[in-house]
Order: C-alpha cells, then structure tokens, then sequence
C-alpha cells in the first residue's frame, strides 16, 4: 500500500519523441481502419466523398489537438485530461474528466478484446470469449513491463501495417474498375449528401488515440514532442485513411464503392491484386495491429489509474509501480485495467452478445465519443488557464487562436457524432439508445464531480493536491535514462 506522505514516479526520461508517437499512431490502428472501418463507412453511409471528409475531420481533431497539447506539455501529469482540468478550471472538473477518460480509454481497449476474439473465432474456430481471454493475458504481461518493451512492439506492427497501407494504395490506384483514376472522392460537392453526419461519426472514432502522447508526459524526454507526436499523428493518420478510402473508391468504382463496401474481403481483394501472400500477410498482420492498439490503450489507461491513485482520488493502493524502487511503470494501474477487461468480456459472454457488432460497436463508440468531449474541453482549458499555468512567453496560436478555432471545430464535430450516434451503433431510426452513450459520459461526469465534492469537505489535503501529484526530480530523482 502507498502511504499518503510516499512519493512515486513514472520511470523518467525513457521514451523518445518517435516512441511518443508511435503510441498515438498505433492505438488509432491504421490497419483496422482499412479493414475495418472504411468499408464499414462506405457501406453505412454510402458518402463518396470519404477521403475528402477523412481529411477536413482530421484538421479538425489537429485544431482540438494544439491546446490539449500545450497544456499537457505545462502541466506534465499522466492523467493527461484529469490534470489540464484540474490546473485549467479546477480540482472538481479534473476529477470529472479524469472518471470520463478512464470510462472512454477503458471502453475502446475492453472493446478491441471483441473484435479481436470474433475474428479469431471466425479464423480458427472455438468461442470468441476463449481468445479473448488469451488476448487479456498477454496484453495484461505486456503492460506490467517497462515501457521500452512496448513501444519496440507498437512500433514494429506500425511500421509492417503502414507497408500493408502502401501495397494497398498502389493496388487500388494501378488498376482503376473505370480504367481511368477517378478524383470524385475529394470532390467538395459529395459532401452535401444525407450520410455525411455518419461518416464524420466514423472518422472520429477511428482518429481517437492520437492523444495518447499527453498520458506520456512524466516518462518521454522532451515534453515539447507531446504537441508534434500529437497534432503530426492526427494530420498523417488523416492523410493516410484518405488514401485508403480512395484507392479503395477507385479500385471499386465511386458509384458502387458503397455496395461493395458490404462485403468484409473487399480490401484482401484489393491487395491480392499486388499478390495474393499480401492479402494473406495483411490478414496476420491484422491479429498482432489489433494487439497492439489494445497495449496502447491499455498503458493511457493504467497511467491515469496510477496517476489519480497517487493522488490519493483513487485508492493509494493502485499506485503500485513494478519493481521496489519509487520510479517504474504503472503496475497497479496495469492490473486494473486487465481486471477490469476481463469482467467486461465475461459479462458479454454470459449475457450472449455478439463480440463484433455488440461489444465493439457498442464499447468502441462510447469510448470515442468519451475522448473527442475530453479533447473539446482541453482547449476550453487552454483558454481559460491562468497565467501561471500557461507559463512564459505563451504564445497567441497555441493558448488563443487555436484552441477557440478548435472549439468551434469540436463543437461540429460532437454534435454530428451524437446525431448520428445510431448510424455508429446500428440502431434502427427513432431508437432511443444511441442517446444512452452521451447520458452515460454525462453521468459519469457528475459523478466524478461529485467525489471531488466529497473530498473537498472530507479530505481538504487530497482535494488540495488534485493535478499536483507529479513528484519533482528533487523528490523522486530520474531512476532510468534509456533512449528508445
């Protein structure tokens, strides 16, 4: 058990710029989306102007990204949007942000766990539940090790998926269906059509976790890369999924690109132009790219366990690094979060539900809409911090400009992920469940806002501390200096 006066850190110093962002590249998974969630897109919403739409909703999450970064950098805390609350507005809307994000990193990695065990017993046969399983132990060992051994993994399958993405693209675009290379797909006129508001739903939850890098603040080198890892992420993944969505257009024709869209081989068939071992590796590579966004999401979440645990808003207990030393990684944090995805997928188990269309669907679109509100009120914080927090020599772009110009970005952006929250889900038209997901954020956020009350008046020196917890090296010296 953490005693109140014991201070712990992360291990310092250990993770460079280009691991940052491999962790926010990686959890987005730009190998899913191809497969995944383009065609899911495409066949949904039947928008052809996709690749277009994939680029503006990009700039868009690049605007949000500036004052969630500048923050970040400032106040250097692994519960990234707990700590720029907390410092930005106060202890009470930290803590809610905090319960937000731990709800939304939690749902989009509990719900790769679905995804990943329909597909592999859709594969090899046996229950989706039982690799699912398997999935929660490895990943659950992976995440108690030092961070080196995880970034060396995401960043090796993000640079095979990225190679797959290539093949793809000149696959697609070699061999138009119409003979010649259509352009329809960044046409601005295709945006005016009733399936818009969907996609854009889509495309925002296949960008989330380019945030990754804020959660990373104690452990990398250089806190000024949290902004380029961050904003280079959310414009490069942006511009790569527009051309995944664009080869696969001209590959399948503008005009029936939807209904091909359907049929879930459509991008194997696409790289089997290149060779038929492509599609075969892609398939393979798919498994270990699910993995790995899995290990992503997984360490953002236990550093907020292990960050607000320190902090003595979560039980002291749960600060438990993973050697004997004060300066480690996340274990206590690590573990919650393998218990906590274990329960969920027993649970869906139990209860029957499908791991894809259910637990994925379902989880992954909770998660994402979670993480853009956080993102929106990031920059609300940027903008309202004082000065102390923002530091010297801040400048307009990223503490005015920006963050006023992402807010506007971001309040589009939501309010078209929640009006369309049943195309995200699937739900007939008038359900109304698709409005249980916002409720839910919005719960859980009174709810942490709540705790913070309670601390307040039981527990001043706790309330007193909230996004303050991060040691000095005075306090908790650098333990690991390690380039990676």
């Amino acid at each position: 058990m953490v005693s109140a006066g014991l201070q712990v850190a992360l291990a310092r110093r250990t993770l460079t710029p280009a691991g940052l962002f491999v962790f926010g590249a990686a959890a987005s998974a730009p190998l899913v989306v191809l497969v995944g969630g383009i065609p899911a897109i495409y066949a949904t919403t039947g928008v052809v102007a996709l690749p277009l739409t994939y680029l503006l909703v990009a700039a868009g999450v690049a605007l949000l990204a500036v004052g969630y970064t500048a923050m970040a950098r400032q106040v250097g805390h692994p519960a990234a949007y707990y700590g720029i609350l907390a410092r930005g507005v106060g202890p009470g809307w930290g803590v809610a942000a905090g319960m937000v994000a731990l709800v939304a990193y939690g749902a989009i990695q509990t719900s790769l766990y679905g995804l990943l065990g329909g597909i592999l017993a859709a594969t090899f046969g046996g229950s989706w539940w039982v690799w699912a399983a398997m999935a929660v132990a490895l990943v659950g060992t992976l995440g108690v090790r030092a961070i080196v051994l995880s970034t060396r993994v995401l960043g090796t399958v993000l640079a095979a998926s990225l190679l797959i993405v290539v093949v793809f693209v000149v696959a697609g675009v070699s061999q138009p269906v119409a003979g010649a290379v259509s352009w329809e797909g960044f046409e601005v006129s295709g945006l005016a059509v009733t399936g818009i508001g969907g996609a854009v739903g889509f495309i925002v939850a296949s960008l989330m976790g380019v945030d990754a890098a804020g959660s990373f603040a104690e452990e990398v080198i250089d806190k000024t890369a949290i902004s380029r890892a961050t904003i280079g992420a959310a414009l490069l993944l942006g511009g790569v999924y527009a051309l995944e969505a664009w080869a696969m257009g001209v590959a399948s024709g503008p005009n029936t690109v939807a209904e091909q869209a359907a049929d879930p081989g459509l991008p194997f068939a696409v790289l089997e132009r290149a060779g038929g071992w492509w599609a075969g590796a892609a398939s393979v590579l798919l498994i270990f790219a699910i993995l790995t966004s899995m290990l992503a999401f997984h360490n953002v979440f236990a550093r907020y366990v292990f960050a607000m645990a320190r902090e003595q808003v979560l039980s002291a207990g749960l600060a438990r690094t993973g050697s004997g030393r004060r300066v480690s990684a996340p274990r206590g944090g690590s573990v919650a979060q393998t218990v906590v995805a274990g329960v969920v997928v027993a649970g869906f188990a139990v209860a029957g539900l499908d791991p894809v269309e259910q637990m994925f669907t379902w989880l992954s679109s909770l998660g994402a809409m979670g993480l853009l509100g956080l993102l929106l009120a990031a920059s609300v914080a940027a903008l309202v911090a004082p000065a102390r927090v923002r530091g010297p020599g801040a400048g307009m772009w990223q503490w005015r400009l920006a963050p006023v110009l992402g807010v506007l970005a971001g309040c589009v952006l939501l309010t078209l992920m929640v009006g369309n929250a049943g195309s995200l889900l699937g739900a007939a038209p008038g359900s109304p469940y698709p409005y249980l997901l916002p409720a839910l954020l919005l719960g859980v956020a009174v709810l942490g806002g709540m705790w913070a009350g309670h601390l307040r008046h039981a527990r001043p020196d706790v309330y007193a501390g909230i996004g303050r917890g991060t040691p000095s090296t005075h306090q908790v010296p650098d333990d690991i200096r390690i380039s990676i």
